[in-house]
């Protein structure tokens, strides 16, 4: 089939490079976000799909809303047989749906009805889910509630971050994507309704979200840290600035600890929570490296009975 691919972040390059090399279908454009400031000089720079792209001599669309007319236009003239998405970040209007004679299929990062929405990776790791996995679906006008074509699934590891997790799943889900590709090409894939039941909703994790309640269970702890690890980030307030928590582990046989309270040996930094308590291994202070738990207690002098948390 002759393909126009849409994806923005890192996590849609596998899916990418896989439609690349599979002899079957043709990349001819790739559709992404615009070119967005970053670093710390905030220049503009294109999207890891757009570079991808521009290195395989693909054809690059930026608009700024998928409903622009001249965007519409320049889709209609390429004519696709389907269009992939993975990650793109902008909701498609139905005028944009109707114009690929197979539509618009997308990889997301759940098993579907599960976690349906933009952060579905992070809900399952801070859930608690044991499996989780990647489904291709019929993109409609309704929030990841189209017709599957198929699932792949993934043990969440008990000491995943959602980004470990989200690497396995876009190498994982490219190969499930491709085989949609061949499916619909064949005619032998038909995409079947989702349930009704089990539908659960992924927003987007905020800073806010990723402030740690320590006065939660010590397991709810390791989850929020887990889940927001690398982006947002989950962090706490020591002595009027934010701490970032990068890794922690639980410490059951810890109970002596209040919600908060922190305690320092030779080589641990232990906090209290809600049950037992959990021991800090990677830090990062404002405007400082992420460094060893144990190294930041050092060079902060932390005085018995100091806590972390409360404003």
């Amino acid at each position: 089939m002759k393909l126009v691919f849409a994806g923005t972040p890192e996590v849609a390059v596998p899916a990418l490079d896989a439609l690349i090399a599979s002899e079957r279908h043709d990349v001819v454009a790739v559709v992404t976000r615009p070119d967005a400031p970053a670093g710390r000089g905030r220049r503009l720079v294109a999207s890891p799909v757009a570079e991808r792209a521009e290195e395989a001599g693909i054809e690059v669309l930026k608009p700024g809303k998928p409903r622009e007319p001249e965007f519409l236009e320049r889709l209609r003239e390429i004519g696709p047989d389907c269009c992939p998405v993975v990650a793109y970040g902008a909701l498609l209007p139905r005028v944009a749906l109707d114009i690929p004679a197979h539509g618009w299929v997308n990889l997301h990062f759940s098993l579907l009805p599960a976690w349906r929405g933009a952060a579905p990776v992070q809900h399952a790791v801070m859930a608690g889910d044991e499996i989780t996995g990647a489904s291709t679906f019929l993109i409609e006008e309704g929030l990841d509630s189209g017709p599957v074509y198929g699932t792949v699934t993934e043990e969440v590891r008990p000491t995943d971050t959602s980004g470990d997790l989200l690497t396995r799943l876009a190498f994982a889900g490219a190969g499930l994507l491709v085989a949609t590709m061949d499916g619909i090409a064949d005619g032998t894939l038909k995409a079947v309704p989702q349930p009704a039941e089990g539908v659960t909703i992924a927003p987007k994790i905020t800073v806010e979200d990723a402030e740690i309640d320590w006065s939660a269970p010590a397991l709810r702890v390791d989850r929020v840290v887990r889940g927001c690890t690398p982006a947002p980030g989950a962090w706490t307030v020591f002595r009027g600035e934010r701490l970032k928590l990068i890794q922690v582990a639980l410490v059951p046989e810890r109970t002596d600890l209040a919600p908060g309270e922190l305690s320092v040996a030779k080589n641990n930094v232990y906090v209290g929570t809600g049950s037992h308590a959990v021991e800090l291994l990677w830090v990062q202070a404002q405007g400082k490296k992420p460094m060893r738990a144990a190294d930041w207690a050092r060079g902060v002098r932390i005085a018995s009975g100091e806590r972390v948390g409360g404003r």
